[in-house]
C-alpha cells in the first residue's frame, strides 16, 4: 500500500476573486492571499489602527501630489498574492486605481505595523515584498518601539536593514525630498 499525504490546495488571484464574487468568506473575515495560502489575519487592536492612523497623518501633508496614500487594501504582486498592508504609498494614478488594484510596479512605500505579526512580517512578507521588487519596506515595530526599514530588494531579501528610533528621521527612498521623522509614526 502506498502512503498518501494529504496536499493544500494553492490558489491563485482569479480563483480568490472568483470566491469573493461569489460570498465564499463571510464580510467581515480578514483575509490574505499569501503565495497561493488563504491567511486568517489577527483583528486590528486598538494601538494597531493608531499607528496607521499615524502613518497617515504624518505623511499624507508631506506627499500631497507626489504619491497616493492608500492604507489596508490590496496589492496584487504576481498571480498568487494580494496581500492589505497597513500602508502603502503608491505611484500617482489619474483614476487613483479604481479599475485595478495596485501591483508592484505601483509601490514606491508599503509599510505593516507589527505587534502580534512581527515574525510573520518580518519573514514570510519580506520575503514577498522582496520577491516582487517592492523599493521600500518598512516594519512599524511595536513590540520594540522602533522602525525597521527595509531597501534595495535582491531576489528574495532585501540588502539593507535599518533599525531606527523616536529620535531618528529618514528620507524616502523613492522621493528623497520627502523627509520623515520617525518619532511622528511611532
Amino acid at each position: 500500500m502506498v502512503a498518501v499525504f494529504p496536499q493544500k490546495h494553492l490558489t491563485d488571484i482569479a480563483e480568490w476573486h472568483r470566491m469573493g464574487e461569489a460570498g465564499i468568506f463571510p464580510p467581515d473575515a480578514r483575509l490574505e492571499l499569501i503565495d497561493g495560502e488563504i491567511l486568517h489575519m489577527a483583528p486590528i487592536g486598538f494601538n494597531h489602527a493608531g499607528h496607521v492612523a499615524r502613518l497617515i497623518h504624518a505623511l499624507t501633508p508631506i506627499l500631497h501630489g507626489k504619491a497616493i496614500v492608500n492604507a489596508q487594501n490590496p496589492v496584487q504582486l504576481g498571480d498568487l498574492s494580494e496581500p492589505e498592508p497597513d500602508f502603502l504609498l503608491l505611484r500617482p494614478d489619474p483614476d487613483f486605481y479604481t479599475t485595478r488594484h495596485p501591483q508592484a510596479a505601483d509601490v514606491l512605500l508599503l509599510v505593516e505595523v507589527s505587534d502580534t505579526t512581527l515574525r510573520f512580517d518580518r519573514e514570510q512578507k519580506r520575503r514577498l515584498y522582496a520577491t516582487h521588487n517592492i523599493p521600500e519596506y518598512w516594519i512599524v515595530n511595536l513590540i520594540d518601539n522602533c522602525l525597521e526599514v527595509y531597501r534595495q530588494p535582491q531576489h528574495d531579501d532585501y540588502l539593507s536593514k535599518t533599525l531606527l528610533t523616536k529620535a531618528d528621521s529618514l528620507n524616502l527612498a523613492a522621493l528623497p525630498e520627502a523627509r520623515v521623522a520617525v518619532a511622528d509614526i511611532l
